[in-house]
């Protein structure tokens, strides 16, 4: 029969595993893409970096917008001056839907994808939209945490990493970094939504009373109906809390076994 400890290092692996492949490592080689496009820089990305972008872009949203020769390309797309994107795992998902965008069109909506390093899909429709309205641009919403969420990620792939070499109260109780992941992450996205609707501006060609968007589910501002929900980025990060928290628990007996012995 696997031990407490054994199984502990499983579920932590597991749990590394997920947060390297679908967080760390493309937020990391992939670091800055969006703001060096911006800025004209996009000759200066390394190889590593477009190849980087090219590969976990694979089969994610491509807007109607994007020439079908360009998907999936960042050379070609920054050459023809696209909206580009961050390509670690999408954790929530909002889709809007307007009169003045004919399903025929864009049969999704206007759809976007919340990351914890930034923004994919059709931003710039939506902040087109958020606009109208008199509200800021999706950009403004948590510039430090998106800035710094590359190293953030890598840090708790350290804790994941550490608890599984070694056998440290510290490291257990760090553990509950990994675990607490989707809270945090809605916390901050609720907040931020929160945050926009009370910070309209007059600029808005349609007025409209501070509000909060809608969270999860289907909600109406206006004339525009709006879909969110979690995205598969969100489900992994329950998987690495469910895995995190067994480990813990399996570690957690192993040590009292331990004492006991």
């Amino acid at each position: 029969m696997m031990s407490s400890l054994v199984k502990s290092k499983v579920f932590a692996l597991l749990a590394l595993g997920i947060l390297l492949y679908w967080f760390v490592i493309p937020a990391v080689l992939t670091h800055n893409v969006v703001e060096m496009g911006r800025q004209g820089k996009g000759e200066q990305l390394s190889n590593l970096t477009v190849k980087s972008w090219d590969f976990f872009q694979k089969g994610r949203y491509v807007s109607p917008n994007i020439p079908k020769e360009d998907a999936n390309n960042l050379k070609k797309m920054i050459a023809d001056d696209m909206e580009l994107n961050v390509v670690t795992a999408p954790i929530w998902y909002v889709s809007l839907e307007a009169p003045n965008y004919p399903k025929d069109a864009f049969p999704e909506g206007i759809p976007v994808f919340y990351h914890f390093d930034g923004f994919s899909g059709d931003v710039h429709e939506m902040n087109t939209i958020n606009h109208y309205i008199g509200m800021d641009p999706m950009e403004r919403g948590a510039p430090y945490l998106r800035m710094l969420a590359p190293y953030a990620l890598i840090f708790v792939a350290w804790i994941i990493a550490m608890f599984m070499i070694y056998n440290n109260r510290i490291l257990n109780l760090l553990m509950l970094v990994p675990i607490v992941l989707p809270v945090v992450f809605l916390g901050f996205y609720s907040y931020w939504l929160y945050w926009f609707g009370h910070h309209m501006h007059a600029w808005g060609a349609f007025k409209i009373k501070p509000f909060t968007p809608t969270v999860f589910g289907d909600g109406k501002v206006a004339q525009f109906t709006t879909h969110s929900y979690p995205s598969i980025g969100f489900w992994l990060l329950v998987a690495i809390s469910i895995l995190s928290l067994l480990a813990l628990a399996a570690k957690r007996k192993y040590q009292k076994n331990e004492q006991v012995a």
